[in-house]
């Protein structure tokens, strides 16, 4: 923009507009703690479906209260949410090994472990390690590369990872690249315990070599060996074959050559052997073919390839790869378990490794001795587990934890007594104030009287707080584990899917209860409550169920734990703090444009402007009382906010003021009789 005019006419400049919208965030984001079939411990990982919950953690199960929560949570209208799986309660801790199948290469210098605690990873998860493609040589390679394939047996899914190096100055270090929490592996992790420089491992040191001279005599007087006799690092895999019917001298035939890839399974190497052998015989034996498959070998479940030759006027012949009756595949029989040859072995994460390496060390997980406790919920800040884990959330609104009313499985009315949901419930509503999140707190199961949910809002939550609210009774859904048979549930998923669907259709500001909220899947409830009954309740701050005719099961309160008549809390409803809480979290992420901006008028008219275009979109949805926006809510930014103390301290104060939407909870009829009358 030129700053000089020089001729006479008209400028045209481009001005910098002041507004900076902001835009409102989400209000139904849930958050789900507690045991999975299986997962990553202790990470939480975003859904936007109970598909997702099934393709990450393992679907439904009859010990995990979290995975019905998040079934019901969809059910009911949730489309967003976060897991975090707790692992499973060891009594001193982690035993060592750890509670995760593992497999060890090399002594220990590299590590992969199961990153789902638990026994169901021994033997699901495969490891294969293989050199195949690469460049290994010190001069223009890279010695200590390697490709890794990981399985995992139960899902038939497959990560693979090329070009991976155990050289801690290259980008592409195995552990830098399977540990990414983005990009790397979702199965495993990776442990090194190297030297600078490293050294390649026993089992990464070779490419291309099959090991040891097999001598195989089969059917037709057909005489075979691979090797040619002692293995030499780096040489061709030749095939040896004598036919005396058709020429007294043997032929020697290169099934794979030096550095080629080798096959990573048994009917992959088949079809090289028939492919090579076909080859040969095309030039030395016209009209010869065979045919190579994988099939059984004898013994316990071993598998061979089985060579099938047909030769103009002689009979037909069998090659067998593999020793009848040992119960091994054809690596042994091929040479391909030697020492050094970790390209073509599969090592069971917790299983027993078929031809294990020396350098191969499998270890099983420990079982655990029961579920997670409340130490396993509540986790460890510092290492981001448990609910700490969603530290490393960007957001979320609503926070579950089911298994902190846990019912025992032996009797479906008594808490679980290795379960102190006090302390639950005051680490979880510690964590929800800084990230402006409500807490859905479930009733015990041995909470089912009126007298008993009395006590328990009084005097056994443990927490009193308006980022939280309790609800009662519990719950009664079909178990789809249990052909259908009613099972009771913990309400939080319910509830949270509830407020979703509200929080969609009319927004954070209407209260998520009435006969809009009704309770997808619930057939009944453990208490049926009485109008009288809820009266008793509804005071306390107690958010309860209720089921009417037509209508059917519907959520009917809509308070906070300081929701108590007798409280008399500004933050007694559960939408006007939601509501406010919306607010705070979006004028905090929509004013960060006002750091470091110079503190002057010109700023706070900038900032008055924004936040008043912001809760005049609000006003006209309807968000706040009021028929006027002066009625409905203000916004001041000036040198009375902001004194010179203020400004000296680099200190800018925005006071926001809002008429929250508050339900009615009673609604009173009047009705008058008229006085008899006399017509005109």
């Amino acid at each position: 923009m030129s700053s000089t005019y020089t001729y006479p006419g008209v400028y045209i400049q481009e001005l910098p507009s002041p507004v900076h919208t902001i835009a409102g965030v989400a209000t139904s984001i849930a958050a789900f703690v507690g045991f999975t079939a299986r997962g990553i411990d202790n990470r939480a990982q975003e859904i936007f479906s109970f598909s997702d919950f099934e393709r990450l953690y393992g679907g439904l199960a009859s010990n995990s209260e979290v995975s019905y929560a998040v079934q019901q949570f969809f059910q009911n209208g949730g489309t967003q949410a976060f897991v975090v799986r707790t692992p499973m309660h060891y009594p001193a801790g982690p035993p060592t090994p750890v509670p995760y199948a593992q497999v060890s290469i090399s002594t220990g210098e590299v590590t992969f472990t199961a990153l789902s605690s638990g026994v169901w990873a021994n033997g699901q998860l495969l490891v294969d390690v293989d050199v195949l493609g690469l460049d290994l040589s010190t001069a223009t390679g890279d010695p200590f590369a390697f490709n890794l394939t990981v399985t995992d047996l139960l899902d038939q899914t497959t990560e693979y990872f090329p070009s991976v190096t155990l050289d801690n100055t290259r980008q592409n270090f195995v552990t830098s690249v399977i540990n990414d929490p983005d990009n790397g592996s979702q199965l495993i992790s990776v442990a090194t315990n190297l030297p600078v420089p490293p050294t390649p491992p026993n089992a990464l040191v070779t490419t291309g070599v099959l090991g040891t001279p097999l001598t195989i005599t089969g059917a037709g007087s057909v005489d075979s060996a691979l090797g040619g006799g002692t293995a030499t690092a780096n040489a061709d895999c030749n095939l040896v074959l004598t036919i005396p019917h058709v020429a007294a001298t043997p032929w020697t035939i290169k099934v794979i050559g030096n550095g080629n890839s080798i096959p990573q399974t048994v009917t992959g190497l088949a079809a090289q052997l028939q492919q090579a052998l076909n080859n040969w015989l095309m030039v030395n034996v016209p009209g010869a073919s065979v045919t190579c498959a994988a099939e059984p070998s004898g013994g316990a479940g071993g598998t061979g390839i089985a060579v099938r030759a047909s030769v103009p006027n002689q009979p037909d012949v069998v090659i067998s790869f593999g020793t009848p009756g040992s119960g091994h595949d054809a690596s042994i029989a091929l040479g391909l378990n030697a020492p050094g040859h970790a390209n073509v072995a599969h090592y069971a994460l917790g299983g027993a490794t078929v031809n294990p390496l020396p350098a191969i060390t499998c270890t099983q997980a420990t079982a655990p001795s029961g579920l997670p406790q409340s130490a396993e919920l509540i986790g460890d800040p510092l290492a981001f587990s448990g609910i700490y884990a969603l530290n490393k959330v960007d957001l979320f609104n609503l926070l579950s934890i089911p298994e902190a009313a846990r019912a025992l499985a032996s009797d479906p009315n008594a808490a679980d007594p290795n379960i102190n949901a006090t302390q639950i419930y005051s680490a979880a509503i510690a964590l929800c104030i800084p990230r402006r999140a409500m807490l859905l707190i479930d009733p015990p199961p041995n909470v089912n009287t009126v007298a008993g949910a009395v006590d328990w809002k009084s005097n056994g939550i443990g927490v009193v707080n308006q980022n939280g609210a309790a609800f009662f009774p519990r719950l009664r859904l079909a178990d789809a584990l249990n052909n259908g048979k009613l099972r009771t549930f913990a309400p939080s998923g319910v509830v949270a899917g509830v407020y979703a669907t509200i929080d969609a259709n009319r927004g954070v500001w209407k209260a998520p209860a009435g006969i809009e909220a009704t309770l997808n899947g619930v057939q009944n409830m453990t208490y049926n409550l009485s109008d009288q009954e809820n009266g008793v309740l509804n005071p306390l701050g107690l958010n309860c169920f209720r089921t009417f005719p037509l209508y059917g099961p519907v959520l009917w309160g809509a308070r906070t734990l300081v929701g108590a008549d007798a409280m008399a809390n500004q933050w007694k409803y559960v939408p006007v703090r939601r509501t406010a809480l919306y607010l705070e979290e979006s004028l905090f992420r929509g004013l960060k444009w006002v750091v470091f901006e110079p503190n002057d008028e010109p700023l706070w008219a900038a900032i008055r402007l924004n936040v008043e275009a912001f809760m005049d979109t609000l006003f006209k949805k309807g968000a706040f009382q009021g028929t006027t926006a002066s009625q409905a809510y203000f916004v001041k930014c000036d040198s009375e906010t902001t004194t010179q103390t203020d400004i000296d301290s680099g200190i800018v104060n925005i006071l926001v003021g809002f008429a929250p939407l508050k339900p009615a909870e009673f609604v009173v009829i009047q009705i008058e009789q008229l006085a008899g009358q006399t017509g005109a």
